[in-house]
């Protein structure tokens, strides 16, 4: 198997890097989408991501991956075997990286149904697609906007929903298709619809680095790459195993990152004061601020949560005029995220507040 080149011997893209380590701390943010122009280390950014996760613990003989430790998300061969008395054992593997192409069909994305055995046999036989090949692991879509539309909402379903659910002719099959999802696209060559836009949790607008000593460590670096991947690949192992770790860590954090009422208010305010329409940037911005206190091993928001999560969340879903390239640069949306959470800090916590509220909700009781 050909080596990969390190996730952390990228130079420069801080932000795509960041939102590519945040998905894979907690995959149930949804995804990012990385736009830029050609050679700007997209794929290999992707690519990198994947040699970083841990590995997973299987179902023995699952062709879905299932996790042994989660009865509720087994598929539905496991679920049969578990009623049929089986023991399902568990076995260490690392995690997968699908490459889907961009002249690949909905069959092939969501799996088969072979209806003739199941009339002339009885017997239920699926053959599985990507989706179930993507199991909790990472899903990589080269040139998303040139895939047909109605494929990418397949895809886009199947990772909201945590699991794909074929039917055909009455007979249904459902699998997990839990996965960190990654789109990168040329700009240049046409944009996604935006419904398709909105749907991928994260968005990254990257560009080629002008700094002459940057592009000189790119090309330096991959010098040596080309010429020794092994030994290029043991520099960099200890930085790549201490962010390895890291992800490691979040994942088993995140769940335990609490979040305020005055969290809650200022990722409200902050989207309302921007226009920005329904309700999945909020939910978006919260589920990657409390994946980016995990990963710095803390078990609370801040308002820098927040404000990091929100500069990858929302961009891609400011409004936008007809001429207009953008509503709002990021420095302006760093100025607006600063102003609201200055208008709403009294020098307290926000557990403190909630406290504050709780107490003189008590006191007023009492009184009464």
């Amino acid at each position: 198997m050909p080596q990969v080149y390190p996730f952390t011997a990228i130079v420069g893209q801080e932000r795509m890097k960041r939102a590519l380590i945040l998905n894979a701390v907690d995959p149930r943010i949804g995804g990012v989408l990385i736009r830029g122009e050609r050679g700007t280390a997209k794929s290999t950014a992707a690519r990198a991501l994947a040699a970083l996760l841990p590995q997973v613990e299987v179902v023995v003989d699952c062709r879905f991956g299932c996790d042994p430790h989660s009865p509720n998300t087994w598929c539905t061969e496991c679920q049969e075997r578990s009623l049929n008395g089986e023991v399902l054992p568990g076995m260490i593997k690392p995690t997968a990286f699908i490459n889907l192409p961009v002249s690949a069909t909905e069959d092939r994305v969501v799996g088969t149904l072979d209806i003739e055995k199941a009339i002339q046999k009885g017997e239920r036989s699926f053959e599985p697609g990507v989706l179930a090949a993507a199991n909790r692991g990472l899903l990589y879509i080269d040139e998303v906007n040139l895939l047909d539309d109605h494929v990418v909402d397949v895809l886009l379903d199947s990772a909201a929903m945590g699991m794909n659910i074929v039917e055909r002719e009455g007979i249904s099959f459902v699998h997990p298709s839990r996965f960190i999802l990654v789109g990168t696209m040329n700009p240049e060559e046409g944009d996604l619809r935006p419904q398709l836009l909105d749907r991928f949790a994260l968005s990254v607008e990257i560009h080629g680095i002008l700094g002459a000593r940057d592009r000189v460590s790119i090309m330096e670096r991959n010098m040596m790459f080309e010429a020794d991947p092994e030994g290029f690949w043991e520099d960099w192992y200890p930085k790549e195993a201490e962010i390895s770790q890291q992800i490691e860590q979040g994942r088993n954090l995140v769940k335990q990152v609490k979040h305020t009422s005055r969290d809650l208010l200022t990722i409200a305010s902050l989207t309302a004061s921007l226009g920005v329409d329904g309700h999945r940037p909020d939910l978006v911005i919260l589920k990657t601020a409390r994946a980016q206190a995990a990963l710095e091993g803390r078990t609370s928001l801040t308002e820098l949560d927040i404000a990091r999560a929100a500069e990858l969340a929302l961009p891609h879903r400011m409004k936008r005029g007809p001429f207009d390239k953008e509503v709002a640069t990021m420095e302006e949306l760093q100025e607006r995220i600063e102003q609201l959470s200055g208008g709403q800090s009294s020098g307290k916590s926000g557990q403190e507040e909630d406290d504050d509220q709780s107490q003189e909700k008590t006191t007023a009781e009492k009184k009464i």
